[in-house]
């Protein structure tokens, strides 16, 4: 669907904020304020003992510390593929040898466009890591089992981690 009329209400160094005239399937017509975000990717990052790398990173927005997989902003024409390498690398300190897509996630598809693309990493070997001034992060490895029963429990309270452990945990099982 195409907006028929778009407005520029914020344009910041990451996401941008129009209000939108569109038709909807229905025939309604409406203005919807939509969120432009460049879109993501994380890594469900797991080694040879079936432990996955978490993250125990503070989140400002989030008023406190959450369990968050590696994961980062798509840079401009980055594919989705080399945003989870470089974010694996920077944030965990290891690189992975075999990539898997774990499919996309939708984070708020009623007001944001961003999209994140998961993807299981395996394969590991120590990489030289390079945190941003801004992160504050501890790097944990965590039983991949124990992470899933704390996404069902809501202890991983992250959208993105919860989805990315369950079906990272799915492939494994099913082949």
């Amino acid at each position: 669907m195409k907006a028929e009329q778009t407005t520029l209400e914020y344009a910041g160094r990451v996401i941008r904020v129009t209000t939108d005239e569109v038709v909807l399937p229905n025939g309604h017509r409406t203005r919807l304020e939509v969120v432009h975000h460049p879109g993501g990717a994380a890594a469900v990052a797991v080694d040879a003992e079936q432990r996955v790398c978490l993250l125990r990173q503070y989140r400002y927005v989030a008023d406190g510390w959450l369990w968050e997989l590696p994961a980062g902003k798509l840079e401009p024409h980055e594919p989705p593929l080399a945003t989870a390498q470089r974010e694996l690398i920077e944030e965990a300190g290891v690189r992975a040898r075999h990539w898997r897509s774990l499919g996309v996630s939708l984070p708020s598809p009623g007001v944001f466009t961003e999209r994140l693309h998961l993807f299981l990493a395996t394969g590991l070997e120590p990489a030289p890591p390079a945190h941003e001034h801004a992160e504050v992060i501890e790097v944990h490895w965590v039983a991949l089992a124990q992470a899933c029963r704390w996404a069902l429990t809501g202890e991983i309270a992250d959208g993105k981690t919860a989805l990315g452990l369950l079906r990272a945990q799915h492939m494994s099982t099913a082949q």
